[in-house]
């Protein structure tokens, strides 16, 4: 008698933490290696040349990744492509493409765009500092038609025949604002959303499930997550990452495979780290909340790490008082980071349009890191001792319920202090 086959099981669905660490690295087994491979080549030997005037021809026709072996660093790097994979794993997308910075990766988005004769972009501020000029200084024949943030008609009311991008990003650099992602896919139509979800991170929204075509990170930030990489990805289907590897192939923004390599283990962390970093950022805000010399607090509903605050004193002189956070451009790193958005990140994009899109100067954003949350309130409060002045409050919201991926939430708009509670969780 035959035995009756046993049916396939199908494997059980993993947690984002779980593929946080193993995505991109499941073949390891297999070649008796613990640690993912660092491929340091920039040219590989090949006897058959046939066979690569083929790969390339196929590469040039259609942007797909070489079958076989690597024929150049510019083309596909074995090391950054593991990268890639457990980033497009994390987001919920066919593919990612690497770059060599954020600002590599959204060059290469509408270069793709303007290549099939759609130079039109609706977008809404703030935007990174560096984002919103790139759109606006013409350095790439781009146009732009900037929207209201909180109006997703508005979206639908600027697209053209001819606009090729609608671009948010949410939550917003420096102010911390939100969008509803999927209500802004709806108001895109057929218009690719590129969403840039930096300060989130996959561990705190997914833009792809709620309609995104195309997610930009500035993966300098959490993806790396301890301020010794540069580098930018895109996670999207197939078909745009195609088209996204030729332009990166023709105009060199390769990743580094040292950059891909670390960002490919500050994956493994980034659930932990961002779980740590916002339960103390959502502590801290509501202290600063409750503190008479800060005049307003900005934080996600999402949660997060990030915290953008302003002062009634003088703001230079609490970025002068820190001891402990480091006065520096940039965020997502292990230790606390602190900046004046419009001396720094912001300061490219025009005083009207700064102010108009709330970057006021009295805003200091904070990038919360791995600290003990009671060091980093003490050195706060001596910054905040050194600027001075105190005035009548209008501060935040309350905690909202619930979260994401065990992140504490925290407020998002103006409200009075009393109103805010303890944060959830930890």
């Amino acid at each position: 008698m035959t035995a009756e086959p046993v049916p396939a099981v199908p494997p059980a669905p993993r947690a984002l933490a779980t593929h946080a660490v193993h995505a991109g690295r499941e073949d390891l087994a297999a070649l008796g290696v613990h640690a993912v491979p660092l491929d340091l080549s920039t040219t590989y030997p090949s006897y058959d040349s046939r066979g690569e005037a083929a790969r390339i021809d196929e590469f040039a026709a259609t942007g797909a990744r070489p079958e076989g072996p690597p024929v150049y660093a510019r083309l596909d790097n074995p090391t950054t492509a593991r990268f890639e994979d457990a980033l497009a794993r994390l987001e919920g997308t066919e593919a990612a493409v690497a770059f060599a910075s954020g600002m590599a990766a959204l060059t290469a988005v509408l270069l793709v765009r303007s290549a099939q004769g759609l130079r039109h972009v609706v977008a809404v501020r703030p935007l990174y500092g560096c984002s919103d000029h790139l759109l606006t200084a013409g350095l790439l024949g781009t146009e732009v038609t900037w929207v209201d943030r909180s109006d997703p008609a508005s979206i639908a009311g600027a697209i053209r025949p001819d606009t090729g991008l609608v671009m948010v990003e949410t939550p917003a650099n420096p102010t911390l604002a939100e969008v509803d992602i999927a209500a802004v896919a709806e108001a895109c139509g057929e218009v690719p959303l590129l969403v840039d979800s930096t300060f989130a991170t996959p561990v705190l929204q997914r833009p792809a499930e709620h309609g995104a075509r195309l997610v930009l990170h500035s993966a300098t930030k959490y993806l790396g997550g301890h301020g010794d990489v540069l580098a930018g990805v895109v996670a999207c289907d197939e078909d745009f990452a195609r088209r996204l590897r030729q332009v990166r192939f023709a105009t060199g923004g390769v990743l580094h495979p040292l950059s891909g390599y670390l960002l490919l283990r500050g994956l493994s962390t980034l659930p932990v780290r961002m779980r740590a970093a916002s339960a103390s950022a959502a502590e801290l805000v509501r202290r600063l909340a409750a503190d008479p010399r800060v005049a307003r607090v900005h934080y996600p509903e999402i949660g997060g790490a990030m915290i953008a605050f302003e002062v009634y004193g003088d703001p230079h002189a609490v970025i002068r008082g820190v001891r402990l956070i480091t006065p520096a451009v940039s965020l997502g790193s292990v230790d606390t980071l602190i900046q004046h958005p419009a001396s720094i990140s912001h300061r490219i994009v025009a005083e009207g349009d700064r102010r108009a899109a709330g970057v006021s100067d009295r805003l200091l954003r904070m990038s919360v890191g791995l600290e003990d949350v009671e060091d980093l309130w003490h050195d706060l409060c001596e910054a905040l001792a050194a600027a001075g002045a105190t005035g009548p409050r209008t501060a935040t919201a309350p905690l909202p319920p619930g979260g994401s991926e065990g992140v504490s939430p925290g407020p998002s708009a103006a409200r009075t202090p009393e109103a805010v509670p303890a944060p959830a969780g930890r």
